[in-house]
């Protein structure tokens, strides 16, 4: 059994020990309540949101602008890495842009993005897709420009279109690239979607979250936060299960390549 199928029996328990402590450290000091509730009472609040249906309207909001954002970042940072990764020219026109705005923070361009697209679900996607297309972006083109250039020379002797190039050689070699991306851009889209609806949101668990901590309900404001760090996880170990199907092909091949 590979180690990413192996249940992490030590993680799970340090965690559960940092609940406990947090359970007792509330229940013995009644002051800190205020701030830090008991774990249990979290769990139960969360509980009744989902009943009362308050919270999972928040939740599909967040999910529908998380999904939107996070492909449309995908779509187009891929389909530019390859371009800028297999064309030098290119690239080399447009690094200084890539250079200087992709280290900015991506909070700094909400108030652009207000002022463009006012307030509402556009300008939340906006704001997500381009904060989750750099790191897609920088790993494909990193990807691409990591290729043996042999292995483009032997296609292009054997007769191969600069498409079946792409498709048969390129693609392949760089998807590792392409994977991490992916997953590093799967965060920071639900960083930036919840931010956005913090600054400028009326629905979703970013203002969910904001919402109950300026009406001093710290029970629900934590049952937000828990749902979005549970959300992260869940899409994440989506993700891994997902990698793991879509790149059996190439670890069989490097498998091959061992044994041989």
């Amino acid at each position: 059994m590979s180690d990413s199928k192996k249940f992490n029996w030590t993680g799970w328990l340090i965690f559960a020990a940092i609940l406990l402590f947090w359970e007792y450290g509330s229940r013995t000091n009644p002051r800190l309540q205020l701030y830090f509730p008991p774990v249990s009472q979290v769990v139960i609040a969360l509980a009744q949101t989902f009943v009362s249906g308050e919270i999972v309207n928040h939740l599909l909001t967040t999910l529908a602008r998380f999904m939107a954002g996070y492909f449309i970042a995908a779509l187009v940072a891929v389909s530019v890495g390859i371009i800028l990764g297999y064309f030098r020219v290119i690239h080399s026109l447009l690094d200084i842009l890539i250079e200087l705005l992709r280290p900015m923070p991506s909070v700094a361009i909400i108030p652009v993005a207000i002022l463009l697209l006012g307030i509402g679900n556009s300008m939340i996607v906006a704001v997500t897709v381009y904060a989750t297309m750099w790191p897609i972006l920088i790993n494909t083109v990193d990807g691409v420009r990591h290729i043996d250039r042999t292995l483009v020379a032997t296609g292009k002797t054997f007769g191969l279109s600069r498409w079946r190039i792409l498709q048969r050689i390129v693609l392949p070699a760089a998807s590792p690239y392409v994977v991490t991306g992916l997953r590093i851009g799967l965060a920071i889209a639900l960083i930036l979607v919840t931010t956005a609806e913090m600054v400028a949101g009326s629905k979703g668990l970013g203002f969910f979250i904001l919402d109950e901590e300026r009406s001093m309900n710290s029970r629900n404001m934590y049952a937000g936060i828990i749902l979005v760090a549970g959300l992260g996880y869940a899409l994440n170990r989506l993700f891994l299960g997902l990698e793991g199907k879509a790149m059996k092909w190439r670890r069989g091949m490097i498998a091959r390549e061992t044994v041989s």
